[in-house]
């Protein structure tokens, strides 16, 4: 999982992608996906204090 967050990172394109539903993370269940592309909405995750919204 985590490498698959890293490469996400680097390659921001597929995260685009992952959000219109174009393409899956093969071997990530839909809620760990749901839960992976949450986690790079900037609105959604205070990153000083590490807590989801």
């Amino acid at each position: 999982m985590i490498n698959m967050i890293q490469y996400l990172e680097k390659n921001p394109s597929l995260l685009t992608l992952l959000k219109e539903n174009r393409a899956s993370l093969v071997g990530v269940t839909e809620l760990e996906q749901r839960a992976i592309i949450t986690s790079f909405d900037d609105e959604e995750t205070c990153l000083e204090t590490g807590f989801w919204f």
